[in-house]
């Protein structure tokens, strides 16, 4: 189905100035994921990269803190939308989906680390997201059987969090 240029302007806007991930940005204007997703990488071929203009118009607004929240929460979107993604994946075990969290709870709590000498108020984020990653790596350990459920809950709870935290 062909949707119209408003719709997929209604997702890019969602996306680049609503900072919305495109897994929800795709839901709100009511279209496919993997059209949102092929929209994005179409722009990027094209020279419009929509990871670049977020975070220009975040910076837009200047200041050392600002590029540190723009570099911290673009690695969030990241980190979100691998989750996603390995909730999705058929294809790998419950050991590979355990290991791909792990290297990624490593990445996310390196970020965390370098962003809280810049920002020292993400310390309290950083401290809720911490525990989340425990909770992870011990769910993954002790009941990996809930790993999948467990990552269908992880994505609306983390939008309930950066709500808090924002």
């Amino acid at each position: 189905m062909a949707h119209s240029q408003e719709i997929r302007d209604k997702v890019y806007r969602l996306y680049v100035f609503e900072r919305r991930s495109l897994v929800i940005a795709a839901m709100m204007a009511e279209v496919a994921f993997s059209t949102a997703r092929r929209w994005k990488e179409s722009d990027r071929q094209k020279g419009n990269d929509w990871d670049k203009m977020r975070a220009a118009n975040l910076m837009a607004t200047g200041g050392l803190e600002d590029v540190s929240r723009s570099i911290l929460s673009g690695f969030l979107v990241q980190y979100q939308a691998t989750i996603d993604e390995l909730s999705l994946n058929k294809d790998l075990s419950h050991e590979q989906k355990v290991d791909l969290l792990a290297s990624l709870a490593d990445a996310f709590n390196k970020t965390v680390a370098a962003s809280r000498k810049v920002l020292p108020e993400t310390d309290q984020l950083a401290t809720v997201l911490d525990v989340i990653n425990k909770l992870t790596a011990f769910i993954q350990e002790r009941y990996p059987q809930h790993l999948a459920v467990f990552v269908e809950v992880l994505e609306p709870f983390g939008q309930e969090i950066q709500k808090s935290y924002s």
